[in-house]
């Protein structure tokens, strides 16, 4: 189920990584002898409530082409930002150009182009409970450890309550029209999201927080990558799932 909803993909793909201390951006290094993004890609185009997809990419980016795109859906081309907000903003104009685009029921269904373990029954459930709903929804993962405080010594400065905490993961899934305009107000207030829940969030909505899988990770460190490929490899080999690498 969509709901009725037309589900377009959109992956903000402008950002360089410095914290992968890599000569090129963190979603085109080499994940099983493929980018980062291209597992990405195909895995969000691969989910059959996926319309196609709108990836915001820096100009002349020169990794771009190496990308093999295993399907025949749309996939559209934006420019990148100078934040991710304005990436996803692009991409939002692009998708709101097409000749079917129709307000009242195109979805964005965003997603980090460096979380290439997400599961597609992941995508599937967060899209059947969120898509068509007033606020929209995104996955994430209740908080378990004990959460500390620091203060300006990295020294603990109080123990913070976890009751009621979620880390944000993505894809978050939100009416095109809807999120377009809450990340200019966000914008204008003054205000830097750091996802598209938070500039929902701004405008008054109560976007549903739909629980995920733990190893739907965010490729950052170097580190990552190695994990990322044992989780890829795995989740290949889970029976009745339909993941794929």
């Amino acid at each position: 189920m969509n709901n009725g909803c037309d589900i377009w993909a959109v992956i903000p793909a402008a950002g360089i990584g410095k914290r992968m201390q890599s000569d090129i951006p963190k979603q085109y290094l080499k994940l099983i002898q493929r980018p980062v993004i291209e597992h990405t890609i195909n895995t969000l185009l691969a989910v059959e409530q996926v319309s196609g997809i709108v990836v915001s990419l820096q100009a002349d980016d020169p990794y771009w082409p190496d990308v093999l795109i295993e399907s025949d859906k749309p996939v559209l081309i934006a420019a990148g930002g100078e934040e991710r907000c304005h990436s996803v903003m692009n991409a939002l104009d692009v998708l709101s150009k097409q000749q079917d685009y129709a307000s009242e029921t195109t979805w964005a269904l965003v997603h980090d182009a460096v979380r290439p373990c997400v599961s597609i029954n992941d995508i599937q459930n967060l899209i059947n409970i969120a898509a068509g709903t007033e606020s929209g929804g995104l996955l994430a993962l209740p908080v378990r450890d004990t959460m500390k405080r620091q203060d300006d010594n990295q020294c603990v400065k109080q123990t913070v309550d976890r009751t009621g905490l979620w880390h944000a993961l993505t894809p978050q899934l939100f009416a095109c029209d809807q999120l377009s305009r809450a990340l200019k107000s966000a914008l204008a207030a003054g205000i830097l999201v750091t996802d598209e829940s938070s500039a929902m969030e701004q405008a008054g909505y109560y976007p549903r927080l739909v629980q995920g899988r733990e190893d739907n990770i965010k490729i950052t460190h170097p580190a990552d990558l190695r994990l990322a490929e044992l989780l890829l490899k795995s989740l290949s080999e889970e029976p009745g799932t339909g993941e794929r690498i």
